[in-house]
């Protein structure tokens, strides 16, 4: 299977739907040793997708991805906008003119994705922030065979665990890390909602069967 044009729509009308259905809670767990609007700023990125979605013509896929990207980087509301920008923009840094694509690219876009994370933060697994869902995803991604499909869907299930596993975490970055062992317990809502976007992207390729 390759990922047409048609695929990278229905994957980020996906991930724009899952934030969307579950921006109340992940604000819920944002109030607990954050601001609150993490929650806030997803619905926010969620509705930029589905509008530039909406308005996606003749552009290259990664045209639309860069894009997408840039209009993350404007999102007002904490950090999210600009992680989820350099995440984006990272999954572009591999394409050329693709009309199509197959799942070395695919992982190459997913490595791209965490190479550009790693740029511009320390955060590494078991720090309690979004890495501890998006490394583990990108390593499960790369191991798995080369089909788009077991691509994502190992991607999508190692997100998960990560942001499971933060529960048991203290944090060390961001205000959390001000509320010490008080956190542990409680999930890192960057992981949850970057398992939200690898469930969207797998839940997006599943329905084009």
């Amino acid at each position: 299977m390759l990922l047409s044009k048609e695929s990278v729509v229905s994957m980020f009308r996906s991930v724009a739907l899952i934030w969307q259905q579950n921006a109340d809670s992940l604000s819920d767990i944002d109030s607990r040793f954050g601001d609150g609007d993490h929650g806030v700023t997803i619905g926010k990125m969620a509705a930029l997708t589905l509008e530039r979605l909406d308005s996606w013509k003749e552009e290259s896929i990664k045209d639309f991805i860069e894009d997408l990207s840039t209009g993350f980087m404007g999102i007002s509301g904490g950090s999210a906008g600009p992680l989820y920008g350099t995440l984006v923009e990272g999954l572009a840094e591999p394409l050329t003119d693709e009309t199509a694509i197959d799942a070395t690219t695919l992982k190459a876009m997913l490595t791209g994705s965490r190479e550009s994370l790693f740029e511009i933060t320390k955060a590494r697994v078991g720090d309690k922030t979004m890495m501890d869902a998006l490394i583990p995803a990108v390593d499960a991604a790369c191991q798995a065979e080369n089909d788009v499909v077991k691509v994502l869907q190992a991607a999508s299930g190692a997100a998960l665990q990560g942001a499971k596993d933060t529960a048991n975490m203290v944090a060390k970055f961001g205000r959390a890390r001000s509320y010490g062992e008080k956190t542990l317990g409680t999930p890192d809502v960057g992981a949850a909602s970057t398992a939200l976007l690898f469930q969207g992207f797998l839940y997006g390729v599943e329905k084009q069967g």
